[in-house]
């Protein structure tokens, strides 16, 4: 089963610590984010890895990682840098992975052993690691809703309550060819270029796809900001 880290973004929000390194390169605890995404992949038996490169794309020179460049980084969003890697997502089953979060490998493996061929985890103690991130955790939530089989009924509005949030999302799905197939026909007939990770999720849901929720609880963190990364530098064991 092969990776793919999304990592064209300019990570704005982390202001100078990304003014001449893409965000993947932000250190924690002596290693970049991309060192721990790597090794947590690896060690799950990820492999081979790509990364989809935008921003400052010749930081990655030298590591042990295929390329697939979105030359237009600027000015299309996530779903365009997956889009750019096709050919990659459709050669085998493929572990999709933002480039802002740390996880550790059991993480994973859950997801590569759970059904489906659209799938992401989801955290269910995700208030914990929003409150500490967040003086209002819902201000950053997004609404997620389940159907009695697992599978997501909603994703990615703006909750009013904490009872519209059964998890959260946190960067990390499975791809299998013949999901993947389902999401081209998806793009086929999309505005590619403004699609975020969860727009594309709920139009496949709008379409009939079916995605399959992998429940996690805690072993994660999101770094999107200065204050993320001192959360995480807290949490995270080395």
């Amino acid at each position: 089963m092969r990776g793919l880290i999304l990592a064209a973004g300019r990570g704005s929000r982390m202001l100078e610590l990304t003014g001449e390194r893409p965000k993947c390169f932000v250190p924690l605890h002596g290693k970049i984010l991309l060192e721990w995404q790597l090794e947590a992949l690896k060690a799950a038996g990820v492999g081979p890895i790509a990364v989809g490169t935008g921003y400052r794309a010749e930081s990655f020179a030298g590591r042990d990682v295929q390329t697939i460049h979105n030359a237009r980084w600027a000015e299309t969003n996530m779903v365009a840098t997956l889009a750019c890697a096709r050919e990659w997502l459709a050669a085998d089953t493929c572990i999709v992975s933002y480039s802002d979060i740390v996880y550790r490998p059991e993480i994973v493996q859950k997801l590569m052993a759970a059904p489906g061929d659209v799938t992401m985890t989801y955290d269910t103690d995700w208030l914990s690691q929003w409150s500490a991130r967040f003086d209002d955790p819902l201000s950053d939530a997004e609404t997620f809703k389940l159907n009695p089989d697992g599978t997501i009924r909603e994703i990615g509005k703006k909750p009013t309550s904490l009872s519209e949030v059964e998890g959260q999302y946190m960067g990390l799905l499975r791809f299998t060819p013949a999901g993947w197939a389902s999401i081209e026909t998806f793009l086929a007939t999309a505005d590619v270029d403004r699609l975020d990770m969860t727009k594309l999720l709920n139009g496949l849901l709008a379409a009939g796809v079916a995605v399959t929720g992998v429940p996690i609880s805690g072993g994660w963190f999101e770094v999107d900001s200065q204050r993320d990364l001192d959360v995480a530098t807290r949490g995270w064991k080395a």
